[in-house]
């Protein structure tokens, strides 16, 4: 049985699609909202906002008289782009073994606009991070954060930046990271960039993410570039009608 918190529809979620992960429903039919309701001791309201948040996903569908049934194509879905997710978590996803490595971390004065993106005095000092993920220990994932100085409050070490850095700011600057507001740009790796992820053909392009991440109170806390070798690592969503 769930024990009840404020995230209660979001454990039911969890728990139906680790079960649809896991074949447990059999011809792909999803059990009836009362029978999933008596197994997770929940409400059936709780159990339809989890279904449809799992349609909503494309992880199942309905048939009208017909029941709720495993949507396979939807299973493809292996990380969803407006999630907030750890890249080791993403790449475990994608059947791939994940490892980080720290590049590194300095200490720099922020740029006319980073200090403007992250509402920072002029030249007001960041911590800039540099971290390299591996799959199957071929580098796939480049990630660059940036975080105003001020904002940690503990003690660090480099290898304290191994944690998704949501977490990070979290456990170091106490400051949940509530949403990322996030730009998708295509581009030409420069030789740097090429260099650090290993790109054999160049000119190569890449996918990049630039984001501003903020709090619960609408406050950047830190601006992040992401950059991903599109031949190891696909990036998938479901379109729908407006």
């Amino acid at each position: 049985m769930l024990k009840r918190s404020p995230s209660l529809t979001d454990k039911a979620k969890n728990y139906i699609k680790r079960l649809i992960l896991e074949n447990k429903f059999e011809d792909g039919r999803i059990p009836s909202e009362t029978d999933l309701a008596n197994e997770l001791g929940v409400s059936r309201t709780t159990i339809r906002d989890a279904l449809s948040r799992l349609e909503l996903e494309g992880v199942i569908y309905r048939k009208q008289g017909a029941g709720t049934f495993i949507n396979e194509a939807g299973l493809q879905i292996h990380t969803r782009l407006e999630e907030i997710w750890g890249y080791e978590t993403m790449l475990r996803a994608h059947g791939y073994e994940p490892s980080v490595q720290i590049l590194s971390v300095e200490e720099q004065p922020a740029d006319e606009k980073t200090a403007g993106e992250l509402n920072l005095a002029p030249a007001e000092t960041m911590v800039v991070v540099k971290k390299l993920f591996l799959a199957d220990e071929n580098p796939v994932i480049l990630s660059i954060n940036h975080i105003p100085a001020r904002l940690i409050t503990d003690s660090y070490t480099p290898t304290d930046f191994s944690l998704p850095i949501y977490r990070f700011l979290s456990h170091f600057c106490q400051q949940h990271l509530s949403y990322y507001l996030s730009e998708i740009v295509p581009l030409v790796a420069p030789d740097w960039l090429a260099d650090t992820l290993h790109l054999a053909r160049r000119p190569a392009a890449v996918l990049s993410f630039k984001e501003i991440g903020y709090n619960q109170d609408n406050q950047p806390v830190v601006k992040a570039f992401s950059y991903f070798r599109d031949d190891l690592l696909r990036l998938r969503l479901i379109r729908r009608p407006s």
